[in-house]
């Protein structure tokens, strides 16, 4: 028994020299052996629950697209939409805005004014449902239908002013079509720094449509 007992204290000594030198860890050491956690992209956690960042200025949301059936982008904004002519607001049409989206802002402004830039359209309290403006918006400060409200352009005047620059210089004009991931319930009648002051962190997407116009 006691040749039984020294054998098996020199092999249990045997083994440990060999784990020593073969660098295995030992299972009394006490250390935490289990594989570190794995990160799963798409978890509660990951990118795709992360908040939807607001789009850049002048960065259209894709797939949204804002047109009119009175000119194409880029073109030259026919003259019954001008202060020249008939000043009336052209009609304007979109696809379906970002899901999620709770109301529509529309600004039309010339950044190429020469005091600055210039408002000549503010248009919000638009449904989502909505697809689009008639020709010729009645300048009031709120309309049932199409349900909107209108504000102040840069002429401290309610609803649409045409363009009319001073000769020379080619003058650029953007519509540009926010959705807002809230319901803004700004009154009729609103400044642009109104507007701009309650879209801000709420827009979830944008879409531009830019005419020109010299005389």
């Amino acid at each position: 028994m006691r040749i039984i007992a020294r054998a098996t204290t020199v092999l249990l000594v045997g083994c440990a020299l060999l784990m020593l030198q073969l660098g295995c860890p030992s299972i009394n050491s006490g250390e935490d052996l289990t594989p570190p956690p794995t990160s799963d992209a798409g978890t509660a956690n990951g990118t795709d629950q992360a908040t939807i960042p607001p789009p850049a200025p002048d960065q259209n949301t894709p797939g949204w697209v804002l047109s009119s059936t009175a000119f194409m982008p880029d073109e030259r904004m026919p003259l019954k939409y001008t202060g020249d002519g008939d000043n009336m607001s052209p009609p304007l049409a979109w696809s379906a805005p970002p899901a999620g989206t709770q109301e529509l802002a529309l600004i039309c402004e010339d950044p190429d004014a020469p005091d600055g830039v210039y408002t000549h359209w503010l248009v919000y309290g638009m449904a989502p449902t909505l697809t689009g403006l008639p020709e010729d918006i009645l300048k009031v400060g709120e309309l049932g239908k199409p349900a909107l409200k209108q504000g102040l352009n840069s002429d401290h005047k309610i609803g649409y002013t045409g363009p009319k620059p001073p000769p020379g210089k080619l003058h650029h004009y953007q519509f540009t079509l926010y959705a807002l991931r809230v319901p803004l319930y700004l009154r009729p009648s609103a400044t642009k720094a109104d507007l701009q002051m309650v879209m801000d962190g709420n827009i979830l997407g944008q879409t531009q449509l830019e005419a020109t116009y010299s005389e």
